[in-house]
């Protein structure tokens, strides 16, 4: 059976990090993803200010019909309260974009979680 730790900062002695937020593109035609970025998180909130910062980047990014889905979630405190009852839990949180080409998917874990 494999097990894992949380990860932990260092210098701070067993302070944990409890989410694991990362960023990536997956072109159509291509076979590996393309890191957009990560950031250890303390707390659901500042995972969550993390996913909106990346999901703005990224729809700054795409035209302007790509963008909507993104700029649409940017906007929804629901479905922002929704990610956070489940970062709250435990579970993770994904959100994917796309536009012809590429996907972009967002994602926020607990740490320690192995797939």
């Amino acid at each position: 059976m494999l097990t894992s730790t949380a990860p932990v900062l260092l210098g701070t002695g067993t302070r944990r990090l409890p989410y694991l937020c990362r960023a990536a593109a997956y072109p159509v035609n291509e076979v590996r993803a393309i890191p957009l970025g990560s950031q250890d998180a303390a707390s659901p909130r500042l995972a969550l200010r993390w996913l909106r910062e990346r999901t703005q980047h990224i729809t700054d990014q795409l035209d302007a019909p790509h963008a909507q889905p993104g700029l649409h979630w940017l906007t929804d405190e629901a479905e922002h309260e929704r990610a956070l009852a489940y970062m709250t839990s435990g579970t993770g949180y994904q959100l994917t974009l796309h536009d012809e080409s590429t996907r972009y998917v967002l994602l926020v874990y607990p740490a320690g979680v192995t797939s």
